[in-house]
């Protein structure tokens, strides 16, 4: 089983630049998608899902920014649109699809590179989250959880981590966060269970035009899951090349 992860950074964007394309020989059973940009009814047929999927939208209310898809090649049991927050779920952050006990979901957490006020947002987001994910772990579901949750984990996981620790993104708080994902709640980082190769990362500044030619980025994107899936993982990368956005695809397999 393939699972594939990407904010597109708008999602016509992505797909004038080829990446319905792509997708077609990538064989994956499961496509996420963050930073959608748009709202199903903006979009044309050929962009609504490339051709073998099912598609599912959690958009933003507020056009042009923000919401989340998922792709699947299997039609769902169950589509769960937002997690429970009234703060958060019209902003497009959360789309859940469910197979029998199988949960995939695509996830976009804020960002709070902007200011105080948005990084505030984001630990209001976190805690809020880290509540549905206890109840995704206490349901003995098995889940994936795919998407851009906006932190570089640890040293290994952006180029320039010393310059950085100041930054959102790489904030302590933020840092622990994802330690407790990974630790007490009970989740692990499938990328990271078969790959522990240095500079894979996910995002990188448009700011500098070569950020992403001399690989000066950061691993933002992630798929979370439980650990009986987590030691299912076989495979995985992030393909730099074709760009599709200033995020790259993240693709695990899974036994």
């Amino acid at each position: 089983m393939r699972v594939l992860s990407l904010n597109v950074n708008g999602l016509r964007a992505g797909v004038r630049k080829g990446f319905y394309e792509w997708l077609e020989g990538q064989g994956a059973d499961f496509v996420c998608l963050q930073e959608i940009k748009a709202r199903p009814e903006q979009l044309s047929p050929a962009e609504l899902a490339p051709a073998g999927y099912r598609s599912f939208y959690e958009p933003g209310e507020r056009k042009g920014h923000s919401g989340v898809a998922l792709f699947t090649r299997a039609e769902p049991d169950e589509v769960i649109h937002g997690f429970g927050s009234a703060e958060f779920d019209p902003e497009g952050r959360y789309i859940e699809a469910r197979f029998g006990d199988v949960s995939v979901a695509s996830v976009y957490v804020p960002s709070g590179t902007s200011g105080e006020v948005r990084l505030a947002a984001k630990f209001r987001f976190m805690e809020q989250f880290s509540a549905h994910l206890r109840g995704l772990a206490a349901s003995g579901r098995h889940c994936i959880l795919c998407g851009d949750w906006n932190v570089a984990h640890k040293e290994i996981d952006l180029k320039n981590y010393k310059a950085n620790q100041k930054n959102s993104g790489f904030l302590p708080e933020e840092r622990a966060w994802l330690d407790q994902v990974f630790g007490p709640i009970g989740f692990v980082d499938a990328f990271r269970q078969v790959n522990t190769e240095p500079g894979q990362y996910s995002w990188w500044s448009q700011r500098q035009p070569t950020t992403r030619e001399r690989n000066v980025g950061w691993r933002l994107d992630y798929q979370v899951v439980t650990p009986g899936l987590g030691d299912c993982a076989i495979g995985a990368s992030i393909p730099r090349e074709p760009p599709f956005s200033d995020h790259a695809p993240v693709i695990v397999d899974y036994r």
